[in-house]
């Protein structure tokens, strides 16, 4: 293949805004904020995970209180019945008197185990609702350190992507210069190659492979015309001459 040597420049253009765009797109995915945002959504999982719980232990407890409470208005509604009855003078057989007084004093020690259980419950309430401050609080701040990175990774985005439109463009103009023919040697050659498809010949070393030709290659180099098309051969690359290439 032949090209003009100043086509095959104009492609080693076309490599360097290639290497740009790739540079670019590298720095889009491995920017800190993707980890950071990782770490932090992880955190986030779990403390609302924490969260739901405790409120749900709150909710439970809520539900458990309010049956205790009615337990105990019941024990208590029972209990001054009772007494009413004893106090009225009603029930005269001391055998039922008996009974009465004693099933008072039943229902007062069982009011008092009640309401136990009702200063129990409402101790884990507390405590749940405590723990569902406390992980609010925690949530949101977190939540605070998500939103400012997810921010932070969009404008760094963004001024990657504006970067990588303008470099496109550039691409587009330089390419268009290229001959057809070459610059499809060039795009299969970059795509089996790692990125790089076409490599300066400097001081006598490909800049592909970083390997310096032996006299043999270089005497090959020397004798080519100047607008053919050269490969190195080690990484057969296209092998463009400059004015540093040494020869």
């Amino acid at each position: 293949m032949n090209a003009a040597p100043a086509d095959q420049i104009r492609l080693l253009d076309v490599q360097a805004l290639d290497v740009r765009l790739a540079q670019l797109a590298h720095k889009r995915a491995s920017l800190p904020e993707h980890a950071e945002l990782e770490s932090l959504n992880k955190d986030l999982s779990q403390l609302r995970d924490l969260l739901v719980a405790a409120q749900t232990e709150e909710s439970d407890t809520a539900r458990e209180q309010t049956k205790a409470e009615q337990d105990v208005d019941q024990v208590r509604q029972r209990a001054t019945r009772d007494q009413q009855r004893l106090d009225s003078g009603a029930v005269t057989s001391p055998k039922d008197l008996e009974n009465l007084q004693r099933e008072i004093v039943s229902l007062a020690k069982r009011q008092g185990d009640l309401e136990d259980v009702v200063l129990e419950v409402m101790e884990r309430r507390e405590a749940a609702q405590e723990r569902a401050a406390e992980l609010t609080g925690r949530v949101e701040s977190v939540q605070a350190k998500v939103d400012d990175a997810t921010t932070r990774r969009d404008t760094a985005q963004q001024d990657l992507d504006a970067e990588a439109a303008s470099v496109t463009k550039e691409r587009e103009v330089v390419s268009a210069a290229v001959p057809a023919d070459l610059l499809k040697l060039y795009e299969k050659l970059r795509v089996q190659q790692g990125g790089v498809g076409a490599a300066r010949l400097y001081q006598r070393r490909c800049e592909g492979c970083q390997l310096e030709l032996n006299i043999t290659e270089l005497n090959e180099v020397r004798a080519a015309a100047p607008d053919s098309v050269l490969r190195c051969e080690n990484c057969r690359r296209i092998l463009v001459r400059t004015s540093e290439s040494g020869l």
